[in-house]
C-alpha cells in the first residue's frame, strides 16, 4: 500500500510518500519506507497488538483533513523503536499514524493526554508480542 503524508511525518517533513508492507516472517509487523529516500524507513505495528483497549478520538479537523467518511476506513499503526533485543524494543503509543485506507491520506498524530506512553514496552505488554 502506498500512503501520502501531506505534511510529512514529524522529524521527516520532507518525505511525503511511503509504502507499507508486511514483514514476511511476521505480518503483524509492518515496514514503512519512504519512496523519496529508500534509506528512510520505520517498523510499525497495530496498537491493538500491544493494547487491546487502545482508543483515540479523531477530531473534526483530522477527519476533514484525511477525508474520513467511515471509521472502518481507518488504519492505525504505531512506530517501533528497535532495541538490541525485542525485550528492549518499545512502541510509541502516544503518536499513532492514522491512515484513511480509501484514499491513502495519512497523518501522524501526537496525542495530548497522558493515557499512552512514548516508550511502551513491546515485550511484556498486555498481548505479549513475543508470542508471535
Amino acid at each position: 500500500m502506498e500512503i501520502v503524508f501531506d505534511k510529512g511525518i514529524p522529524g521527516f517533513e520532507e518525505y511525503k510518500v511511503f509504502t507499507i508492507n508486511d514483514i514476511e516472517e511476521n505480518p503483524k509487523f509492518k515496514i514503512i519506507n519512504s519512496k523519496e529516500d529508500t534509506n528512510i524507513g520505520f517498523i510499525a505495528i497495530s496498537p491493538f497488538e500491544v493494547k487491546s483497549d487502545y482508543e483515540i478520538n479523531l477530531n473534526d479537523d483530522i477527519i476533514s483533513e484525511l477525508k474520513i467518511e467511515n471509521s472502518n476506513d481507518v488504519l492505525l499503526l504505531n512506530l517501533i523503536t528497535l532495541g538490541k533485543t525485542l525485550e528492549k524494543s518499545t512502541v510509541n503509543l502516544k503518536a499513532p499514524i492514522v491512515i484513511n485506507i480509501k484514499n491513502n491520506k495519512s497523518k501522524q498524530l501526537i496525542l495530548q493526554d497522558d493515557k499512552y506512553n512514548i516508550k511502551e514496552p513491546l515485550i511484556g505488554s498486555e498481548k505479549n508480542v513475543s508470542s508471535y
